[in-house]
């Protein structure tokens, strides 16, 4: 019989600090209520029609509310939004409302919150969740998009913010 090695979590999370990610908050408002949080795990899944993907902690039951509400933006963040990123981490222990005080916002279509100086924004109807291990993907058709200044985006590599 083929056995296969077990990866434990410590190695796996150590070895996927060697990847270098642009960080991101993702956001929602609808009837469950409003929500951020930060996120590296978010890519491209299509142009036709244009889909992303994030990934959220299930560990987290906040989390629902990107489901419940039924939208979500993800808003790409500059070297600029250090102190925004770790209010929207969670380590710091604040509520949403306080979080949602670290930066300026407004909407688009789905009325989710948009981040007015985000490098890039996109404004998505959600399409599927799928509950995969410890998180939640959430897939979402992206109904608004709107880019912003061409600056240093921030990146997260080796357990630590980056400037490129």
């Amino acid at each position: 019989m083929l056995q296969t090695p077990t990866i434990q979590p410590q190695a796996y999370r150590d070895a996927m600090a060697q990847f270098a990610g642009a960080v991101h908050v993702v956001t929602t408002d609808g009837p469950a209520g409003r929500r951020g949080a930060t996120v590296i795990a978010a890519c491209s899944v299509s142009d036709e029609p244009p889909t992303v993907l994030v990934c959220l902690s299930r560990k987290s039951p906040g989390n629902d509310v990107f489901v419940d509400n039924g939208c979500f933006a993800l808003n790409t963040l500059g070297a600029h939004h250090e102190e925004l990123s770790t209010a929207f981490s969670g380590v710091s222990g604040l509520d949403q409302e306080t979080r949602f005080g670290f930066g300026a916002w407004g909407a688009l279509a789905t009325g989710a919150p948009v981040l007015s100086d985000a490098i890039v924004v996109f404004d998505c109807q959600l399409v599927e969740p799928k509950d995969v291990a410890t998180h939640r993907v959430l897939f979402g058709r992206v109904t608004g998009l709107r880019i912003g200044d061409s600056v240093t985006p921030l990146i997260y590599h080796r357990r630590g913010y980056r400037h490129l």
